[in-house]
């Protein structure tokens, strides 16, 4: 017998994140009464973490739906909202739920209009779009932006799906997601910076070398802050910053390469960020940018 306040959900979009976040809404006794798949990927997606879950027209699944998951991508969301309200699809007292990091509810204006709910949930999480994204949900937050008589409803939803939710303003949302993506994205392209730059002077193994320096880091950052600080840029080590940045041009082949720039951008925050809290002097700072030299030009055609 299901529980009460059991709720019949939609998912649309069964890319990593929505099928996942279905899966832990069924984990929770909601009921999935379809889904939209596109892709083959999508689809065996699907059947992998929704068996049984029918796979439908995306109006049909808002028709069946009490609560509607979009799982889509960020620039897909506000045409797919207003073009469904403009067929009449959306109903009153619906609960309609976007995982955009980037918006909150006001991109679901056209389903307040009809008297539905809007809800914005975000999983600060990256997924792979297997099982294990449920067991890495448990130690997960999502930013949740809604009402405010309807905030409880949102949190609910997150803790029944084994997460912890974090109110964020509506004004706040786009700040909020930049953050996320600035530390979780950017982390990706500066490991495989490194990754291809020990490669290609013969470890075998970057992840090896790579991995046990950047956890021990990651924790320390996480548990001091800019106490963990370390490393010749905080050090006013002017003459390894020097050494690193021709290293580097040379490494790029002048111009044309991305170590370098990101090299120089980063360094330059870092600098900015140890003189702000005293561990550089003004002029160690100056230092530093000469040392660091003119940033790149981009390449033709950008």
């Amino acid at each position: 017998m299901a529980r009460p306040g059991r709720l019949g959900v939609g998912i649309i979009g069964a890319g990593k994140v929505g099928a996942v976040l279905g899966a832990a809404l069924r984990a929770a006794e909601h009921a999935v009464v379809g889904v939209s798949a596109v892709s083959e990927a999508s689809r065996e997606r699907a059947e992998n973490l929704l068996p049984g879950a029918p796979i439908l027209e995306i109006q049909d699944i808002v028709e069946r739906s009490e609560l509607v998951l979009l799982a889509v991508p960020d620039d897909a969301l506000g045409e797919l909202v207003a073009g469904l309200a403009k067929l009449g699809a959306w109903q009153p007292g619906q609960l309609v739920a976007h995982t955009s990091g980037r918006f909150g509810v006001g991109i679901l204006n056209p389903v307040r209009a009809v008297g539905a709910i809007p809800l914005a949930l975000h999983p600060a999480m990256t997924f792979t779009g297997m099982s294990l994204d449920l067991t890495r949900l448990m130690d997960c937050t999502f930013g949740v932006t809604a009402d405010a008589a309807m905030l409880p409803i949102a949190q609910a939803l997150v803790v029944e799906m084994g997460a912890e939710p974090v109110v964020i303003a509506e004004a706040d949302r786009t700040i909020y997601h930049a953050s996320l993506a600035h530390s979780s994205n950017h982390m990706v392209t500066l490991v495989a910076q490194a990754s291809q730059m020990l490669r290609e002077i013969g470890v075998e193994n970057p992840e090896s070398m790579l991995g046990p320096l950047l956890r021990a880091t990651l924790e320390n950052a996480l548990a001091s802050g800019e106490s963990a600080l370390s490393g010749p840029v905080a050090r006013g080590d002017v003459g390894t910053v020097s050494a690193h940045a021709q290293a580097l041009k040379e490494y790029d082949g002048g111009a044309g390469g991305d170590v370098l720039s990101a090299y120089q951008a980063m360094a330059r925050a870092t600098a900015r960020r140890a003189g702000n809290r005293g561990l550089l002097r003004p002029e160690q700072l100056t230092e530093i940018d000469e040392a660091l030299g003119a940033e790149p030009e981009a390449p033709e055609g950008n």
